[in-house]
């Protein structure tokens, strides 16, 4: 099991003595979703999952972001679904935060532990059960598949945090390094899911600023993320949604690492259909 800690909704609800200002902003750009506003009354329940709810963080919306849909998880002991996905047309990622869930992925099954990623392709036939004693909690990226003419559709990925050693930036003396789960030169993959760590005063030294969609589920630590024209504070919990050409950078501004699990869209040419074509099914 992992000695790492990875961040996970709070719940619950606030006092009433708490003071309601946050850091939570919505703009046509991008948008924050503090972990301190992921609180029962905003879960959705799921069809076909049981003692389950689920923060859903990211959906496809027509002029801002979409590709992808985003969760943050909750499944109770004795919960899970044997129907989890509910389009065959949609692949998935899955990543450990916290509790022992196990996945069934084409009959076979794999225990889980926090910080396992799994890479589920469309049409799969899996499950997931929490048969620990301890609630479970994982995000959830879901994405249409967009098959390529002469490339095979690729096949699942069962890996761990722990097990992939982070391949280092140029040029940054190590200090911003990606966990790579997949190979980034297989184009059979249209979404890569990744973990970027940034050791203390670490930076992304320019504003960023590309096609790819992005979802940002902070693992552990904090940093100042230049979020278009802004620099928000952003710490372990909290939420990046970033509609494509966002401007973006990072200042590791804590005292230990900041990672976060990234989501983008990649290895395809943009859709000529306004409003986002076949990815809408999402």
């Amino acid at each position: 099991m992992s000695t790492r800690s990875y961040a996970r909704p709070p719940a619950g609800l606030p006092p009433q003595s708490q003071r309601t200002a946050d850091r939570a902003r919505f703009t046509p750009a991008y948008a924050v979703i503090p972990h301190g506003v992921m609180r029962d009354i905003v879960t959705s329940r799921l069809p076909h999952w049981r003692n389950t709810r689920a923060w859903i963080l990211a959906r496809p919306m027509t002029g801002f972001a979409e590709t992808f849909a985003q969760y943050a998880v909750e499944v109770a002991p004795g919960g899970g679904s044997e129907r989890p996905e509910p389009d065959p047309a949609v692949q998935s990622a899955l990543f450990v935060l916290e509790g022992t869930p196990t996945l069934s992925l084409d009959g076979t099954s794999h225990p889980l532990t926090p910080g396992s990623y799994v890479f589920v392709p469309a049409g799969s036939d899996w499950q997931l059960h929490n048969s620990g004693a301890e609630t479970a909690y994982f995000q959830w990226i879901r994405k249409t598949y967009q098959p390529v003419d002469g490339l095979k559709a690729p096949e699942a990925v069962i890996s761990h945090d722990d097990s992939v050693t982070p391949d280092p930036m140029p040029n940054c003396d190590g200090v911003w390094a990606t966990t790579k789960f997949v190979d980034p030169d297989d184009l059979r993959h249209d979404m890569h899911v990744t973990v970027v760590t940034f050791q203390p005063g670490g930076t992304i030294p320019f504003s960023e600023t590309h096609v790819m969609e992005h979802g940002l589920y902070v693992l552990e630590g904090k940093a100042l993320y230049q979020l278009n024209d802004d620099w928000v504070e952003v710490e372990a919990g909290d939420f990046m949604w970033l509609r494509a050409f966002c401007p973006q950078a990072c200042y590791a501004a804590g005292p230990g690492p900041f990672r976060y699990l990234l989501y983008k869209d990649v290895n395809r040419h943009p859709t000529m259909t306004l409003g986002g074509g076949a990815n809408e099914r999402l």
